[in-house]
């Protein structure tokens, strides 16, 4: 195998391990979080009932946003706004595989900021 499809293997078998332990429901859904190299994005997931709740990315947010960690950080301030809005404040955090730093950690600092409690 080549070193960069070592690199895909290994990020599933993290989110397989993270995944795992997680659950989200109607009332604390799993926020699970996306990177790609040109952007990010994330949903509100109820594994109960197998529906996304909310979703925000950063395509959706226009020119003013960069794929940099502010960013992510609107991005997160986003999908916490629109939980908020939906009547949901607790949520569990799915960062899917990806390092707890950066953009991913700029995400969730910005969610809680902004009302979500995980």
């Amino acid at each position: 195998m080549l070193k960069r499809e070592m690199k895909k293997v290994k990020r599933f078998e993290r989110k397989r391990r993270v995944r795992a332990k997680l659950i989200g429901t109607a009332t604390c859904p799993r926020l699970s979080v996306f990177r790609s190299l040109t952007s990010i994005s994330v949903q509100a997931i109820d594994d109960v009932s197998g529906k996304t709740l909310a979703q925000a990315n950063l395509s959706e947010l226009g020119k003013k946003a960069k794929h940099t960690a502010e960013g992510a950080a609107l991005v997160g301030k986003e999908i916490a706004v629109r939980l908020v809005k939906s009547g949901v404040t607790k949520a569990v955090f799915d960062r899917s595989g990806y390092k707890y730093h950066g953009k991913v950690k700029a995400l969730a600092e910005a969610a809680r900021a902004n009302g979500l409690v995980f």
